[in-house]
């Protein structure tokens, strides 16, 4: 139990000062978990990375979740859930009921803050991968014909297709260029019948809930449906999800337009996952329980469907991973995660956060803090909050 109470240790600290969205959150996982605790290396890292960018589901938290698995079985990817989310959600269903709000220029500078903290929480983790995993020409090509389309496609599919090419690049370039090293399987740990069943249960949900929804006529499951719907079919996480749930409770007149932007608003003030707004929509739906249990419904089914194809492509994945050929194609694909996420540092994280030359100085110093200084991300994130402030009052 040691084990699960350490990740449930580590994911909550993180889940309680990951600001800035999926992205950041990565840079966050690998400061920590990486580069300070080396629960996996960076070529484990972005293995993980590559493969939860083309799967359905919160990128993000599945990262984490597989890493709380590796290091203690399945209760240690469950503590790993529960610290990462639990935060954000208990202050957006706090916000739905009336209990939070950041307002007038002293709270606004907290947030700004913590946006040009992510600045240099994801250019510390670009810089560090990138010397790990492109470390020759034709890996370093890779990346930033990754990152180009990945700016000129801002989406998902723009995502999946930088890491499609990086693959097709790997298996051409890279397979010739390093020599093929086949890396010690993960230890995930996951029998094959186990994922076989998983991806079952993700499956048998689709087709089940909306039958049970319509026979039963319960508003619990009607807001179960909704939720696990949107969480099997969103790809990329984050904002992607954003349109599916507007359509499911708002079109549907569960939850009013402004209520749904007022929570939007809130998400991007609170750290951990984008996908914990599910948990301030169900808390105010019209349709289910509402209030704690709403919020403890939308909550559990819009993350299950990515936890339950992750698992079940897990035990599949680790022996794949160990063949010459692929392993060819995972060093395109990792060269290719690193020009991801560096586009992603331009835009949205520098777009946004650096709107002057009071944001740079600010973003440079954390950077550096990062950096030279090897300051923990919290104290960084700490430091950010308080710039922010005194850029608010200034």
């Amino acid at each position: 139990m040691t084990g699960a109470v350490e990740v449930f240790v580590a994911f909550l600290r993180l889940g309680l000062t990951s600001f800035g969205g999926p992205v950041a959150h990565l840079g966050y996982f690998r400061d920590d978990l990486v580069a300070r605790r080396r629960w996996l290396d960076d070529r484990e890292y972005a293995d993980l990375v590559a493969l939860c960018q083309f799967l359905p589901g919160p990128a993000s938290s599945q990262v984490g979740f597989a890493i709380g698995l590796r290091r203690a079985g399945p209760v240690g990817a469950l503590a790993a859930f529960l610290a990462f989310t639990l935060p954000s959600a208990v202050l957006l269903v706090a916000f739905a009921a009336g209990a939070v709000a950041l307002g007038g220029p002293l709270g606004q500078g907290v947030i700004d803050g913590l946006k040009i903290v992510a600045v240099a929480i994801v250019a510390h983790a670009v810089w560090g991968m990138a010397r790990t995993l492109t470390p020759d020409p034709a890996r370093a090509g890779i990346a930033v014909v990754a990152a180009a389309v990945a700016l000129l496609a801002p989406s998902a599919v723009g995502q999946i297709a930088a890491i499609v090419l990086g693959v097709v690049a790997g298996l051409v370039l890279s397979r010739e260029a390093v020599p093929v090293d086949a890396p010690p399987r993960t230890g995930f740990g996951v029998p094959r019948g186990v994922g076989i069943g998983c991806l079952a249960l993700l499956a048998a949900g689709l087709v089940a809930l909306p039958v049970l929804a319509a026979v039963t006529g319960s508003g619990a499951l009607t807001l179960a449906d909704a939720f696990f719907r949107s969480g099997a079919l969103v790809f990329g996480g984050g904002h992607v999800v954003l349109p599916l749930l507007q359509a499911e409770v708002v079109q549907t007149g569960w939850v009013s337009p402004e209520a749904f932007l007022a929570g939007y608003g809130a998400a991007q003030a609170v750290p951990g996952p984008l996908f914990t707004f599910a948990a301030y929509l169900g808390a105010v739906s019209g349709v289910g329980p509402g209030g704690m249990l709403g919020a403890a419904v939308a909550l559990a089914t819009i993350f299950l469907p990515g936890f339950l194809v992750l698992v079940g492509v897990l035990p599949f994945w680790d022996a794949l991973r160990t063949r010459p050929r692929v392993r060819a194609a995972m060093r395109g694909a990792n060269a290719a995660v690193v020009g991801i996420l560096g586009a992603a540092l331009y835009t949205p994280v520098f777009t946004t956060a650096v709107t002057g030359p009071g944001p740079f100085v600010l973003a440079l110093l954390g950077f550096v803090l990062l950096t030279a200084f090897r300051a923990p991300a919290w104290a960084v994130v700490l430091a950010g909050a308080a710039g922010g402030v005194v850029l608010a009052l200034v």
